[in-house]
């Protein structure tokens, strides 16, 4: 038989929280953010969660053709828009629409032979210093764009560096109101922790790690505050036990030495399926629903559980790395990936291929 672990998504949860985006802002359109696979979830399993958005954005023309294949026909945004000239056909094609922060996609819009005007949204860098178009730039952008016959509507889009700490984002909205002042078209800022946290209010917001149960402002924030829910549980089960005496050491390099006696579960996960092997003793699990903690250093097929104060706990008992659990308790991934001094998403998105991933049977 294969191994026990698994990776369970919740499509209930997707649900869910999708709704709490909408709740954040009534009056926008809802962007369901599906990039990297739908941040390790898999586009397919998600698909039936998020349908409900107004929209999905990604990166990957190859997850839009997913996405057209499974049916959804109503718009679908490029975040970085095209890599090259070609992508512009697919783009027609796909009736895909695509955000536009370089002048090389200008040219590349100008060059293009299409009986289909192109949605864009023209991205203004606002102090992220990622992608975009300065202040000073961006309405010459615009107006080089509004004079191709090949767009079609120009709508603005930013990203907030700091919505989810103490710098805010009252910087970067003065600088996108001044450089969008008395422009036509729609706007989009929010993404997660603006949604939550700021409650920007605009035409579109992308609704991005919050779906997928992870809140964006961790630890000042958990995901019972915003009342989000897990959507993703990795599971597996103990596959051996040890009765340590004090002194005795557990794992490679004895990074943890027993102060007395206790009773250690192995379980079938490492850092090959995904799991941090950063993660150092007193990273949260739970065991049979009951909350314990890892012990000595992560291995790449195994890990090592303390069950001292859970002696019903043994061979076959079923641990929760991170998600739901038995019985309704519930381990947030934002515990898990902090301990490793990283943060969810990194953890939904890192889960390897040899596990096994399935739709949870809510």
């Amino acid at each position: 038989m294969p191994r026990h672990i698994e990776a369970l998504v919740h499509v209930s949860a997707l649900a869910h929280n999708l709704q709490r985006a909408r709740a954040q802002a009534p009056d926008a359109r809802v962007w369901a953010v599906v990039k990297a696979n739908a941040y390790g979830h898999g586009i397919e399993r998600a698909y039936d969660g998020l349908r409900g958005a107004d929209g999905f954005a990604l990166l990957d023309l190859a997850e839009a053709e997913r996405l057209r294949t499974l049916g959804w026909r109503g718009p679908i945004l490029l975040l970085e828009g095209v890599f090259e000239p070609r992508d512009l056909e697919l783009c027609s094609r796909l009736d895909l629409w695509h955000a536009v922060h370089c002048d090389e996609q200008i040219d590349w819009l100008a060059a293009h032979k299409t009986h289909r005007p192109h949605r864009v949204f023209l991205k203004l860098n606002s102090g992220m210093n990622r992608l975009g178009f300065t202040p000073a730039a961006f309405r010459g952008a615009w107006a080089r764009l509004g004079a191709l016959p090949q767009v079609d509507e120009i709508s603005a889009i930013t990203h907030f560096s700091d919505a989810d700490g103490p710098r805010g984002i009252a910087h970067q909205i003065a600088a996108f109101e001044t450089a969008t002042q008395d422009l036509p078209g729609e706007r989009c800022l929010s993404n997660s922790a603006a949604l939550l946290r700021h409650g920007v209010k605009n035409d579109w917001v992308r609704a991005g790690i919050l779906l997928y149960g992870s809140a964006p402002d961790f630890p000042e924030h958990d995901i019972a505050h915003w009342d989000l829910q897990p959507t993703m549980t990795l599971r597996s089960r103990i596959i051996a036990t040890q009765t340590l005496a004090a002194g005795d050491t557990v794992g490679y390099g004895s990074s943890f030495t027993a102060p007395g006696p206790m009773r250690v579960g192995i379980v079938a996960c490492g850092y090959a399926d995904g799991y941090p092997r950063l993660c150092p003793t007193g990273t949260p699990a739970l065991v049979d629903g009951r909350r314990t903690r890892t012990i000595g250093r992560v291995s790449m097929d195994m890990l090592e559980v303390d069950l001292t104060e859970l002696p019903d706990a043994g061979i076959g008992s079923e641990v929760t790395l991170w998600g739901r659990g038995p019985g309704g308790s519930v381990l947030p991934i934002d515990e898990v990936a902090r301990t490793a001094g990283t943060i969810g998403y990194e953890l939904m998105c890192a889960v390897a291929p040899r596990v096994t991933m399935r739709v949870a049977e809510d």
